[in-house]
């Protein structure tokens, strides 16, 4: 069975194609690399192209005889597509309605869709159920909406089966240490706290007046291989002829903006500079306090996953072993010493990355310097014989 995964080379889709082989599947990436990486390919084989591009699709589905498709491709800054709308429809909404067009026309009737919880919009109510009222804030949430109906519509007139996974905030990094998150302009709270921990610019928190415990922002956090375990059961879901459905991917535990900070703090042993900001463009109304409510997935529950799995009590336990950092610029692209394993978050199970370093590149090189004075003085982080 061929699944084609676009946007296969990104932070999430990568590390589904990785599942997907392993569960005997054979996975086909299809990205432009925009913002996904070559290092990441290493599942299957890889088509690069142009979503919105329907003879390069026609010819990928035909030539590796496509019978499902797990759909990430779409930019995903909020404030930026409050900035640049159009860019964001284009990209997010017509493409996606070319990759149908596409699929209808070739036979392939499944397809689990990387949707989000930005289609929610304000909370009505916490925590967020599927039968929340969809009211997007942003353009970029409102793709993620639109493509949705445009999925129900396409299962109506043209048999189509569709999951749509509507996730909350992905973070973490592969288990075996093979893929991370790396963007070129990163705006995800975690990577950029670690960043702020190694010297980096003073991380900005946006708000510390809202009408949570500690007065920021509280968000569900997930682990990037607990989506990956989403999407392959939401597809075995389709494959064997269940019903299309959307479904909530989180924790159900939210954990605020202070909280995460701490959190790196004991873990780096440094103090986290920060400031205090005015709110992302894009969020204005939002209450700040978001968390799954995954009861009413049943889909995926059914399919054998009990909401994810690698929280805190999972995590802690084998975090030498599952978190490490992967690439050490300074050290020719090796893997790094188990001593920089210890550079996560043990508390949520939310793993730090670097992400992967492109040669010649100078910040990336004084990142792992910056890391290396991080980690020499520190005694309980010694490489281990």
């Amino acid at each position: 069975m061929a699944v084609l995964i676009v946007g296969g080379a990104g932070f999430i889709g990568s590390q589904t194609a990785k599942h997907v082989a392993a569960a005997g599947l054979e996975p086909v990436v299809f990205d432009n690399l925009s913002s996904g990486h070559r290092w990441a390919l290493r599942w299957g084989a890889f088509e690069e192209g142009e979503l919105g591009d329907r003879a390069a699709l026609d010819r990928v589905l035909a030539r590796h005889a496509v019978t499902a498709v797990i759909h990430f491709a779409a930019f995903i800054q909020v404030g930026e597509s409050v900035r640049d709308p159009r860019k964001y429809f284009h990209n997010n909404l017509v493409s996606t309605l070319n990759l149908l067009d596409a699929l209808v026309a070739r036979g392939v009737r499944d397809i689990v869709f990387s949707s989000s919880a930005a289609v929610y919009g304000t909370p009505v109510r916490v925590p967020i159920v599927e039968d929340h009222p969809i009211a997007p804030l942003s353009p970029y949430g409102d793709s993620k909406a639109f493509v949705e109906r445009m999925l129900r519509w396409y299962g109506e007139a043209y048999g189509l089966r569709f999951a749509a996974l509507r996730y909350f905030n992905a973070a973490g990094a592969d288990p075996g240490g093979e893929l991370g998150e790396e963007h070129p302009s990163e705006s995800h709270l975690i990577p950029l706290a670690l960043d702020a921990a190694m010297g980096g610019a003073p991380l900005a928190v946006f708000g510390a007046d809202y009408p949570t415990p500690d007065g920021t922002a509280i968000r569900d956090y997930v682990h990037v291989a607990d989506l990956a375990d989403a999407h392959l059961l939401a597809l075995r879901h389709l494959a064997g002829g269940g019903a299309s459905f959307a479904a909530n991917v989180g924790t159900g535990t939210g954990r605020s903006v202070r909280e995460v900070i701490a959190s790196v703090e004991r873990v780096a042993g440094r103090p986290v500079a920060r400031r205090i900001s005015d709110d992302r463009v894009g969020f204005a109304g939002l209450e700040k306090s978001l968390a799954a409510e995954t009861e009413a997935a049943e889909p995926v529950r059914r399919g054998g996953l009990e909401g994810p799995r690698r929280d805190l009590p999972a995590v802690v336990g084998d975090i030498d072993d599952e978190a490490r950092m992967r690439i050490d610029p300074l050290d020719g692209f090796q893997r790094t010493r188990p001593a920089m394993r210890r550079f996560v978050d043990v508390e949520f199970g939310l793993q730090g990355v670097m992400g992967e370093a492109e040669r010649g590149q100078q910040e990336h090189c004084d990142r792992a310097r910056k890391l290396r004075q991080m980690f020499s003085s520190r005694s309980d982080l010694q490489t281990r014989s």
